[in-house]
């Protein structure tokens, strides 16, 4: 590319461009997945709407790769390419609240920690994820779920409005009036129609939980998971929790008798009246008695970023994921034969349901194809060195493998690395055909690719 070209593109932006020459390239272009090592070209900073249709007309223009970072926390690495352009929203950072409209305005880089801290304060909450310094965009684009799926169901469903630049340079406003099909494509279709560079949200009337991690001793792991299978599909919208094997971090607030344990456990969220929690958890702490309790009233900010510090950016991360519908007592026993065995500290599995408010969605009112599906089921290896890789990697693949015959078909989209696109089509299901239909009215050169791609009807 002549460096002309480069030159010019540059002066159209209020943003910094970043080359393969800057001294802070290599920092610019990591993302919160170690395992992804991408080289891109360029990577624009963009500060507003105005920066990002330029980059989108160069990116266009010049017939690169185009990329779509907000927070970069995408297993697949999808934030960063190969020799093309980053479109970088992390610098467009801002939370607006309208305490009276109960609704929440979110800059397209901004973090779930931004919208977390900006809507406490008027003791409201917006549905997202379990890991505060995942950003915003990806997050909502792919669906969202979390701590508040049964209570107020997923992200998108709490989704008002999107600002966006499309393919040709336009900046439109998508909501269930305006661009109805478009609205309709973002709400789960991940980044495949534009940039989205801001996101108007419900919010809903969340202060204080009830919550937290509750652990018991690996070997009672199946009489736990039998258990919870009953419970949690038959508990009121008001009480959450995802069942998660893992391993005791070596420090505090755990008690040291319990470092480098592994063990199962479930993290709940209860949202309903405080003064009645203890009485809703008095039959789950007297099935059977946890070697760990740290359930308790934990500010929704709080409940949000628990687990920051144990999944910082710059670790080794290989991701396999799938819906399921029904935990069988054959499929318990292979979830406890093979999460006995976590490879590495970080390493996990967890079961995120997905019923509740969630569920009472219609299949086709959003891509989101799985609404009767019970969990949303992931295996993460996870370690900080790279010569743990394939350890990691293969641990994750052989668990994948046993489970797989015992699930929906399709995965949640935001737990999936590049899997190709039998997977994405069994992910959409009957919804795939109406996105790329949709994907060649708004983007029909695919030039939005660098994703979980939907391929443009023919």
């Amino acid at each position: 590319m002549r460096d002309e070209d480069i030159g010019q593109f540059r002066q159209n932006l209020r943003g910094r461009l970043i080359t393969r020459s800057d001294s802070d390239y290599d920092q610019a272009r990591a993302v919160y997945n170690a395992m992804i090592d991408k080289r891109p070209l360029l990577i624009a900073k963009c500060v507003d709407a105005a920066d990002v249709i330029a980059a989108v007309n160069f990116g266009r223009e010049h017939n690169l790769p185009l990329s779509i970072r907000g927070g970069g926390h995408n297993a697949a690495g999808s934030g960063i390419c190969d020799d093309g352009l980053v479109i970088d929203l992390s610098p467009i950072k801002y939370v607006r609240v309208d305490p009276k409209k109960r609704t929440v305005l979110a800059g397209g880089g901004s973090l779930w920690g931004d919208v977390d801290h900006a809507a406490h304060a008027f003791g409201l909450a917006v549905p997202s994820g379990i890991i505060s310094t995942t950003g915003v965009g990806g997050l909502t684009l792919g669906g969202g779920i979390g701590h508040l799926t049964r209570q107020c169901g997923l992200t998108i469903d709490n989704l008002l409005a999107v600002d966006m630049v499309l393919v040709d340079g336009r900046f439109v406003t998508a909501n269930a009036k305006d661009h109805p099909d478009l609205f309709w494509a973002v709400r789960g279709g991940g980044g495949n129609f534009g940039v989205v560079t801001s996101f108007l949200f419900k919010a809903h009337p969340i202060h204080t939980n009830y919550a937290g991690p509750m652990l018991w001793q690996m070997e009672d792991a199946a009489e736990i998971l039998h258990w919870y299978r009953g419970l949690i599909t038959k508990a009121p919208n008001t009480l959450n929790g995802f069942f998660a094997f893992l391993t005791v971090p070596p420090g505090p607030p755990f008690p040291e008798h319990l470092h480098n344990k592994k063990m199962c456990g479930v993290v709940w969220c209860y949202t309903g009246p405080l003064k009645q929690a203890e009485r809703v958890f008095r039959p789950i702490r007297e099935f059977k008695t946890p070697a760990l309790d740290f359930v308790g009233p934990t500010p929704h900010p709080a409940l949000q970023s628990m687990f920051d510090a144990i999944y910082p950016p710059g670790l080794q991360w290989y991701w396999k994921a799938d819906f399921v519908r029904e935990l069988s007592d054959d499929a318990i026993a292979l979830h406890v034969k093979h999460g006995a065995i976590l490879p590495s500290m970080q390493s996990t599995m967890h079961l995120y349901p997905v019923d509740g408010k969630a569920s009472a969605v219609e299949k086709n009112a959003t891509p989101w194809s799985y609404r009767d599906a019970r969990w949303a089921g992931v295996i993460v290896g996870v370690d900080p060195s790279p010569e743990n890789k394939d350890k990691i990697s293969n641990w994750a693949k052989d668990y994948w493998t046993a489970l797989h015959p015992y699930s929906a078909g399709g995965a949640y989209i935001n737990f999936m690395m590049d899997e190709g696109e039998d997977r994405v089509r069994a992910t959409y299901g009957k919804n795939y055909d109406r996105l790329a239909r949709i994907k060649k009215r708004y983007d029909p050169a695919n030039l939005f690719r660098v994703n979980q791609n939907i391929t443009p009807a023919k």
